[in-house]
């Protein structure tokens, strides 16, 4: 007979972080095609920071579990799905629905873990290191001897972007606080303080011909800037707009005007590229191919990690019960690496 419990918390709406809730129920039962997860680590993403505000682009009416990937063992499978899958330890990119100790998934959104990865060193890799994976390799297309630049180089996303660049050869400059600076300067990246005066004009200095690729989550008047930073040929990928954390009005309206400015940059006769990065992009139109291309891009991260050339970046470690704490940790903007919560 099984004992256990549903725990999960909920983000009941706009609160602050001591506003979210604990939630007690039955654990969930695989259907067709699915599988029950239970969850050893979680993580908090810029994502949850979005959705306490209602920033996020496309996040679900409130309530709703928060929690945009998640690693676990499975616990039991539905029908059509391989009875020995039971008892893998896995990965899944869910959006939201992660900060639960029993999370339900559909099979073939999972991918294997590989032996020797704990679940908390794989969970700082999953959406982190699939949003690096494929800006660096299927949007920049980086190659060894280019430079980048990667904003928020201690970050979540960017403190693995750092490290897939080096592994690819590329030089990198990284903006963070000066208090980031030594351990950046440890992993060849040429820091820079984000908050000098002209920002742009620094990294021109250190690039006078221009960049082969900036990675920029901030968004904002700053994107300008980012798009003038690049050399013939050179790729801008947009991954979010930190800028409009703490915006009022509509949060569709920020992400739209974004996505204005890169369609006129791009019909523009010039050399240079830029995306608006966005991990679920494709998804509702081809399943399958946004499935694979996870999966394969997930399996190089996880390659990439026993080979040493990524090293898991966890920020600090807390109980699921504490995800308050850990949210008020992240919002800190003290920490370097992903904050991981455990069951």
């Amino acid at each position: 007979m099984n004992t256990e419990e549903l725990v999960e918390v909920v983000l009941p709406g706009k609160v602050d972080p001591q506003g979210l809730q604990i939630r007690h129920g039955a654990v969930p039962t695989a259907g067709p095609g699915q599988v029950v997860i239970r969850m050893e680590a979680t993580g908090v993403s810029f994502a949850e920071q979005q959705m306490r505000r209602g920033r996020y682009y496309d996040q679900p009416p409130f309530p709703f579990v928060p929690g945009y990937d998640l690693v676990g063992t499975v616990l039991a499978t539905g029908e059509g799905v391989a009875p020995d899958l039971a008892g893998t330890r896995v990965a899944a990119l869910v959006k939201v629905g992660g900060w639960a100790s029993h999370v339900l998934v559909d099979a073939a959104d999972v991918v294997p873990v590989p032996e020797g990865i704990g679940a908390a060193e794989a969970e700082t890799l999953v959406v982190n290191g699939i949003t690096a994976w494929q800006m660096l390799h299927r949007k920049a297309r980086v190659r060894p001897g280019q430079t980048v630049v990667v904003y928020g180089a201690n970050g979540g996303v960017g403190s693995v972007l750092v490290q897939l660049a080096r592994a690819a050869g590329a030089h990198v400059i990284g903006t963070a606080s000066p208090r980031h600076h030594e351990a950046l300067r440890e992993q060849g990246v040429v820091p820079v303080d984000y908050r000098a005066r002209d920002l742009a004009a620094r990294i021109r200095e250190l690039a006078p011909h221009g960049v082969h690729a900036v990675f920029d989550h901030v968004g904002g008047r700053g994107l300008v800037d980012s798009w003038r930073l690049l050399a013939p040929g050179g790729t801008l990928v947009s991954y979010g707009s930190a800028t409009t954390l703490d915006a009022e009005g509509s949060k569709q309206w920020p992400v739209l005007k974004l996505l204005g400015r890169v369609w006129l940059w791009n019909a523009l006769p010039n050399r240079r590229r830029a995306y608006f990065f966005n991990v679920w992009a494709g998804r509702a139109l081809a399943r399958n191919r946004f499935r694979s291309r996870l999966r394969a891009d997930l399996t190089q991260v996880f390659a990439a990690l026993q080979r040493g050339e990524v090293t898991a970046r966890i920020a600090a470690r807390l109980p699921l019960a504490e995800a308050a704490d850990a949210l008020r940790l992240a919002e800190s903007g003290t920490v370097a690496g992903k904050i991981v919560l455990n069951p």
